[in-house]
């Protein structure tokens, strides 16, 4: 079992990884914002490895709808929710002048 999750944590990372590539090239986005919203998502992707089912279930969420590539803010809005939820305010990304 442990390995199933290390290797579902792995590909979590790598999707993170990947969009932010994505919007490295595409540009548009505040990369500044971006990478600090990446770092906290792949803090709760590893923070959650071996938590429950619902609690990685959340943090999958927040990966696959960062894939949708919907706008940043509103990708900071679901991570940042999250984030609260698992009792980690200290993976909250705030906007500059928010």
């Amino acid at each position: 079992m442990t390995n199933v999750l290390e290797h579902d944590t792995d590909v979590l990372v790598r999707q993170v990884d990947s969009q932010l590539a994505l919007m490295r090239l595409s540009g548009g986005a505040d990369m500044t914002v971006a990478e600090r919203l990446a770092g906290s998502l792949r803090e709760l992707i590893v923070s959650t490895t071996r938590a429950s089912a619902v609690d990685r279930a959340r943090v999958r969420a927040a990966v696959h709808y960062l894939m949708l590539r919907r706008s940043l803010v509103a990708d900071l809005r679901v991570v940042n929710e999250i984030a609260r939820s698992l009792g980690r305010d200290d993976l909250v990304v705030q906007l500059a002048g928010a």
